[in-house]
C-alpha cells in the first residue's frame, strides 16, 4: 500500500467518526498495556511535536474562537502525557536497572545531555521548570480564564442588545443576526469551557511532582531490594531515568500552558495575528525605539559596563528606528493627498461649461478626512457595506427604491465630522471618533465607564465614545456599544425615514406604476393619465410617506385612487381615502395585529368646533385660536408621556374632515403622537378610549 493510499484510508477513518473514539481508547490502552522502549521514543516525540503545533496555532489564530477545540485539545494533550508518564514509570521501575537507556533514547538523551549526566543538577532545573510552569504560567492562565469567563457571560445581555439594534437599523439581515448570536454563544461556551480545561493544565503540573517523587522513592526501594544494587548506583541510575522522563514530560506540558496563557489573554483582532498586531502596537513608535537605543548607548559607555552588549544593542535599535521611520515617510498621508488631488483638478481645470454645473444628489454624506478609512474597503472600511445594509432594508420597508448614497470629503469640515444631505440641504450631522467606540446609555446602566461625554447622533441618548478595550466592561455595565460606521449608518436610515416623502419623484413613482402593470395592467392604464396625472399620484404617495406610511401595497392604493378619482382631484382628499383603504396596515403597524387599540378622542363640542374652523381655512390646513391649541397641546403632551411610560403608542382618533390639518399642526412639536381617523380604524378592532379631551379642561379617563 503507497503513502498515499494509507493517507486516504486515514482521512476517511476520521471522517466517518471513528478516528477521534479509537485514538481516545489507543491513550486509555498505554495506561495498561507494556510499551516497549522504541514505541515510548516514537510517543514522547510526537508528544513534543504536539504541544509544538498547538503552540505555534495559537500565534497565527487571529482570534480564539477559530481555535474552539482547543479546552478539548487540552483535555486530551493531558491525557496523552499523563498515559505517557504511567508508560514510561512502567518501564523505568522494571527495566531501570539495566542502565540509562533501559527506557528508550529520548529520555536517555534529555537525562545525559540536557542536564550533563548530573542529578543534582536536573533536580534544580526540574524544579525550576515546575515553579515555572505551576507558579507563573499555569496559575495565571488559570485566573485569566476564570475572569475571561465571567466577564463573557456579564456582556452577554449587552452583545445581544446591541445585534438587536443592528437589525432595527438596518445594518445587518436577520440571517447575519442569527451567525452574530451564534458567535457570542460560541464564546461564551469557548471562554467556560477554557475556564473548566485551564484546571487540567494546573492539575498536570501538580501530577508531574508528584510522579516525580513515586519514580525517585519507588526507584531507589526496586534497585536496592529486588536487584541489589547500591545506593549511590541506585540513587544515580533512577534519578537520571526519573528527571529525564519529568523533563520530557514537562517541557510539552509548559508548551501546552504557555498556548493555554496565550489564547486566554489575547485580545481578539479579526484582521491581524499575533506577530502583526505585535509590529503595529509595539514597534510603530519611533519615538520609543529611539529614546530606548539612547539610554542603552549611554549605559554602554558606563565604564565597567559590558560595552559590545549594550552598545552592539543600542546600535541595532538605532538602525531599527531609521529603517521604520524612512518606511513611515513613504506612506503620505491623507490630508496630502486630498491637497494634491485637489491642486492638481484645479490646475487642469479648463473652459466652463454645462459639464461644470452639477446635478444635486438625493441623498449624500460628507466626511472629515480622518473619517475616509471607514469607507475605504482598502482599509477595512465598512461604513460602504452598512449604508447599502440601510438601503436595502429601508426599500423594503418603504416600498421603493432608496437612491444611492453619495459619498464625497470634505476639507471644510472637522477631521473626525460628517454631515448628511439631502437634496443638497444639510439634514443631520454629527462626530465621531474612528479609532474609538460608542457606549449608548439606553436608560439604565449599572457602573461607570471611562470615556469621552457625547450624545447619540440618531436619537439624542447620553453616550460615552469609549477605548476598544473597554468593549466588555461597557457592555457588562449594560451600555449599548457600537462601532463608529454603525453610528454614522444609523444616523443615516434614521435621516432616510425622516425625509423618504422628498426622495421620492415622478421618475420613482413611473417606475413603479411600471412594475405594477406587470401585474395589474389595466388597473394602471385605467387610473394614469386618464383619471388623475402623475403629479397627483405623486403627491399622494409622497403624503403617506411623509405621515412615515409604507407604499409597499402598490395595490390597494391604485385602487383606492381608481375608486375616488372620479369624486375629486384634490391630493389632499385622495390621501384620506387611501389612508382609509390602508387603515388595515396602519394599525398594525402601530399597535400590533391583536391587541386593543387604545386612543385619546376629542369630545363632540371640541370635535365640531375644529370641523368648522378646518371648514373656512385652505385644504389641509386649519385656523383656531392660539389659547386653544396651546391648551390642547398642553392635555396631549402629558397624554403622549403617559402612554410611552406604559408601553403603548400615542394614538390620537378624531373625524377624517381634521385628520390631516391636526397631523399636520403636531407633526414637529408631537412627534409620536400620532392622529388617525375613524374610518381608518378597521371594523374587528376593539377600540378603548384613555382619555376624551375637551375645549377647557384636562380631559377624563374612561374606557
Amino acid at each position: 500500500m503507497s503513502l498515499q493510499q494509507l493517507w486516504q484510508r486515514i482521512k476517511e477513518g476520521i471522517n466517518s467518526g471513528l478516528g477521534i473514539p479509537i485514538a481516545i481508547l489507543a491513550l486509555l490502552g498505554l495506561i495498561t498495556i507494556p510499551l516497549p522502549p522504541f514505541l515510548l521514543d516514537v510517543f514522547f516525540t510526537f508528544n513534543i511535536a504536539l504541544s509544538l503545533v498547538v503552540l505555534v496555532l495559537t500565534l497565527y489564530i487571529k482570534r480564539p474562537l477559530e481555535f474552539a477545540i482547543f479546552p478539548t485539545i487540552i483535555l486530551v494533550t493531558t491525557l496523552f502525557r499523563l498515559s505517557l508518564n504511567i508508560a514510561s514509570t512502567r518501564v523505568i521501575l522494571l527495566e531501570g536497572h539495566q542502565g540509562p537507556d533501559a527506557a528508550g533514547k529520548v529520555i536517555e538523551s534529555f537525562g545525559e545531555f540536557v542536564i550533563g549526566g548530573n542529578y543534582a543538577v536536573g533536580l534544580v532545573i526540574f524544579a525550576i521548570l515546575v515553579v515555572i510552569n505551576f507558579v507563573v504560567i499555569t496559575k495565571g492562565a488559570t485566573r485569566v480564564a476564570e475572569v475571561s469567563a465571567r466577564f463573557t457571560l456579564d456582556s452577554l445581555p449587552g452583545k445581544q442588545m446591541a445585534i438587536d439594534a443592528d437589525l432595527n437599523a438596518g445594518l445587518i439581515t436577520q440571517e447575519e443576526a442569527q451567525q452574530r448570536r451564534k458567535e457570542i454563544a460560541l464564546e461564551a461556551d469557548f471562554y467556560g469551557a477554557m475556564d473548566g480545561a485551564s484546571k487540567f493544565v494546573r492539575g498536570d503540573a501538580i501530577a508531574g511532582i508528584v510522579i516525580l517523587l513515586i519514580n525517585i522513592i519507588g526507584g531507589l526501594v526496586i534497585g536496592m531490594v529486588q536487584h541489589g544494587l547500591p545506593f549511590s548506583q541506585a540513587v544515580e541510575t533512577y534519578t537520571l531515568l526519573t528527571i529525564g522522563d519529568g523533563l520530557v514530560a514537562q517541557i510539552p506540558a509548559i508548551l501546552l500552558a504557555t498556548a493555554t496563557a496565550i489564547i486566554v489573554t489575547r485580545v481578539g483582532n479579526e484582521d491581524n495575528d499575533m506577530g502583526r498586531q505585535l509590529q503595529l502596537q509595539m514597534f510603530a513608535n519611533t519615538k520609543v525605539l529611539g529614546i530606548t537605543a539612547g539610554i542603552l548607548a549611554v549605559i554602554g559607555i558606563i565604564p565597567g559596563m559590558p560595552h559590545f552588549a549594550f552598545l552592539s544593542l543600542a546600535a541595532g535599535l538605532g538602525v531599527l528606528t531609521w529603517f521604520i521611520a524612512r518606511q513611515q515617510k513613504r506612506a503620505a498621508p491623507v490630508e496630502e493627498i486630498l491637497e494634491e488631488a485637489a491642486a492638481e483638478e484645479t490646475a487642469s481645470a479648463g473652459e466652463v461649461g454645462w459639464d461644470d454645473v452639477g446635478q444635486v444628489d438625493p441623498l449624500g454624506l460628507e466626511v472629515g478626512y480622518r473619517l475616509i478609512p471607514l469607507v475605504d474597503k482598502q482599509q477595512d472600511g465598512e461604513l460602504l457595506d452598512r449604508i447599502k445594509g440601510v438601503r436595502r432594508k429601508l426599500s423594503q420597508a418603504l416600498g421603493f427604491l432608496i437612491p444611492a448614497v453619495h459619498i464625497r470629503d470634505n476639507l471644510d469640515l472637522q477631521p473626525t465630522h460628517y454631515r448628511i444631505l439631502v437634496m443638497g440641504v444639510t439634514a443631520g450631522e454629527g462626530d465621531v471618533y474612528p479609532d474609538r467606540l460608542l457606549a449608548i446609555n439606553p436608560g439604565q446602566v449599572y457602573g461607570e465607564v471611562q470615556g469621552i461625554p457625547t450624545k447619540d447622533p440618531t436619537f439624542g441618548l447620553d453616550a460615552l465614545w469609549i477605548d476598544a478595550s473597554e468593549r466588555d466592561h461597557a457592555q457588562a455595565m449594560g451600555y449599548t456599544v457600537v462601532d463608529p460606521s454603525t453610528v454614522i449608518a444609523t444616523h443615516l436610515s434614521q435621516i432616510i425615514q425622516d425625509y423618504a416623502w422628498q426622495l421620492l419623484g415622478p421618475d420613482e413613482v413611473q417606475t413603479l406604476l411600471e412594475r405594477m402593470k406587470q401585474h395589474s395592467p389595466k388597473l394602471v392604464e385605467s387610473l394614469v393619465p386618464d383619471k388623475l396625472p402623475l403629479a397627483t399620484v405623486v403627491k399622494v404617495l409622497q403624503n403617506l410617506l411623509r405621515e412615515k406610511v409604507p407604499i409597499r401595497d402598490m395595490r390597494t392604493i391604485l385602487q383606492a385612487l381608481n375608486e375616488y378619482a372620479d369624486k375629486t382631484q384634490d391630493p389632499e382628499e385622495l390621501t384620506m381615502h387611501v389612508r382609509a383603504a390602508l387603515g388595515r396596515a396602519i394599525v398594525e403597524e402601530l399597535v400590533g395585529p391583536n391587541a386593543p387599540v387604545h386612543v385619546i378622542t376629542l369630545e363632540p363640542a371640541l370635535e365640531q368646533l375644529l370641523i368648522q374652523a378646518a371648514q373656512n381655512a385652505p385644504a389641509g390646513q386649519i385656523s383656531i385660536d392660539p389659547g386653544l391649541a396651546e391648551r390642547l397641546y398642553s392635555v396631549l403632551s402629558e397624554q403622549v408621556q403617559k402612554l410611552e411610560a406604559e408601553g403603548k403608542p400615542a394614538i390620537l382618533l378624531v373625524a377624517p374632515q381634521i385628520r390631516a390639518a391636526l397631523a399636520k399642526l403636531f407633526r414637529y412639536s408631537l412627534p409620536n403622537l400620532h392622529v388617525l381617523a375613524y374610518t381608518e380604524i378597521p371594523e374587528n378592532r376593539q377600540i378603548q378610549v384613555v382619555t376624551a379631551v375637551g375645549q377647557g379642561s384636562d380631559g377624563g379617563e374612561t374606557t
